[in-house]
């Protein structure tokens, strides 16, 4: 994966195309932040760069799914860069940590979603903005999990029922559309 550095990360953002026209217009927002030298820091306000993995099974039927402590909401594993720009690691790393899966494989090369979303106040840091690039990975589903302290729960998810428990999140439904397209197209 050849997201390894800012420069990369941009060239990306120009080259990606979804019919989902708020990530059109979340390209553009991402482009203006990497503008900002500390943009991969965490305390980088209004937002910082982040990275995330959906993990689906290899039937694409399930994806791995957690409850996340502090935001009280199912989610994809992910999380802050902490100044490394490149995201295709955070996104593998962050997975790890979260899920204990130590094997992945990348399903589609390149970006496969891009999410702004708010972050509310906690602990004296103020409500603020994730600019989430996001991988799709499949995974083995006999790989045990291993949830983090940072999560209530960790759990491989039918596709089906992923909208319903994330209270139909135009977020998470937006690649849960994405999953079922690419499911279809490798039946074919």
């Amino acid at each position: 994966m050849s997201l390894i550095n800012r420069g990369q990360l941009q060239h990306a953002l120009r080259e990606y195309s979804s019919s989902f026209k708020e990530e059109l217009a979340f390209r553009e927002d991402f482009l203006d932040l990497l503008e900002a030298n500390t943009c991969y820091q965490r305390d980088h306000l209004p937002g910082h760069i982040t990275g995330s993995a959906w993990i689906v099974d290899e039937t694409i039927s399930h994806v791995v799914m957690l409850h996340h402590g502090k935001l009280n909401k199912w989610l994809q594993p992910g999380g802050h860069a902490d100044g490394d720009e490149n995201i295709f690691r955070v996104a593998l790393r962050e997975a790890e940590e979260e899920t204990g899966i130590t094997t992945v494989n990348l399903v589609q090369h390149g970006i496969f979603d891009l999410d702004i979303h708010p972050i509310p106040e906690h602990k004296n840091f103020p409500e603020h903005l994730h600019f989430d690039v996001r991988f799709i990975f499949t995974a083995s589903g006999k790989q045990p999990l291993t949830c983090s302290d940072e999560s209530h729960e960790l759990k491989w998810v039918p596709l089906k029922e992923v909208e319903l428990l994330t209270d139909h999140s135009t977020s998470i439904s937006r690649m849960v559309q994405k999953t079922l397209l690419l499911a279809r197209s490798n039946q074919r």
